[in-house]
């Protein structure tokens, strides 16, 4: 059993946790991340690890609440404990110092961009981090990304903090305004990472992104988080999550994402969960 330590109420739909994992946090680097499973009847879910502590022998998730699973978990407390916790899973990002790289989180998707902020930062690179939501009240982990960010710019779709509009318009603001971006990280709603990928295209700039497909054993074997790079089929979960956004087909994976969203209401609605 894996007990939750520590509890915070992000959003009315985003909770952050810390779970007693030792071995996990003692492996665990940035861009990787978790198959968890509430009790011995529960589904197993991917979790991105937000955050590590190898001292404390934790590990730190941020979710919003959207499935049954995710509404189940956010019930829990500090005092709770979670049956199965395994990882990390996936390869973790590449992390060297490329010259200046631009790094852009949307929604939730702003909690995985924290580990690899703060690594590439620390590898000596020029930090540009660009954080977006639908409005303030949806932003995550400001004041951390920024510290370690050698410039941070936020949008919003409702003008509530910061460029009123998308991450897009100030990441091209930023290409319109440096000499040269050496690479772009987007991690957030997949929209979002098409958007920047078709943007950063057309300048030939590098451009990553974390992809989110349905998963469900996290090790290669069922095939249910394949996604089409490149023309190619790619397992998320071993040869991923993060690909090169440019050869990425993002309406296959939109569509692809959508496949239980049926089962998955009534899931809830037989949980109670709604």
């Amino acid at each position: 059993m894996y007990p939750i330590i520590e509890k915070k109420v992000m959003s009315e739909t985003v909770k952050l946790m810390k779970i007693k994992a030792p071995l996990v946090a003692n492996k665990a680097q940035a861009g990787q991340f978790i198959i968890l499973r509430i009790d011995e009847k529960g589904e197993r879910i991917p979790l991105t690890i937000a955050d590590s502590n190898e001292k404390e022998g934790t590990v730190t998730l941020i979710f919003m609440e959207v499935g049954k699973t995710t509404k189940q978990l956010g019930t829990l407390n500090v005092g709770d404990a979670i049956e199965n916790f395994a990882g990390p899973l996936g390869k973790p990002s590449e992390i060297k110092n490329y010259g200046t790289v631009v790094c852009i989180g949307g929604g939730v998707g702003i909690a995985p961009l924290y580990p690899i902020v703060k690594a590439l930062k620390k590898t000596g690179n020029h930090v540009v981090s660009i954080l977006g939501a639908r409005n303030e009240k949806l932003l995550l982990l400001e004041d951390e990304i920024e510290s370690f960010s050698d410039e941070f710019y936020i949008a919003t779709d409702d003008g509530s903090k910061g460029h009123k509009g998308f991450v897009s318009d100030v990441l091209q603001k930023q290409i319109d305004e440096k000499e040269k971006i050496d690479m772009t990280m987007a991690i957030g709603p997949v929209i979002m990472m098409k958007v920047v990928a078709n943007l950063t295209k057309k300048y030939g700039i590098k451009t990553l992104v974390s992809l989110n497909p349905i998963m469900v054993d996290g090790t290669g074997m069922c095939g249910g988080c394949r996604v089409s790079v490149g023309g190619e089929t790619k397992f998320a979960c071993v040869d991923g999550p993060e690909f090169d956004g440019h050869e990425v087909d993002f309406d296959n994976l939109m569509l692809r994402n959508r496949r239980f969203v049926k089962e998955e209401e009534h899931a809830c609605k037989r949980a109670g969960v709604m």
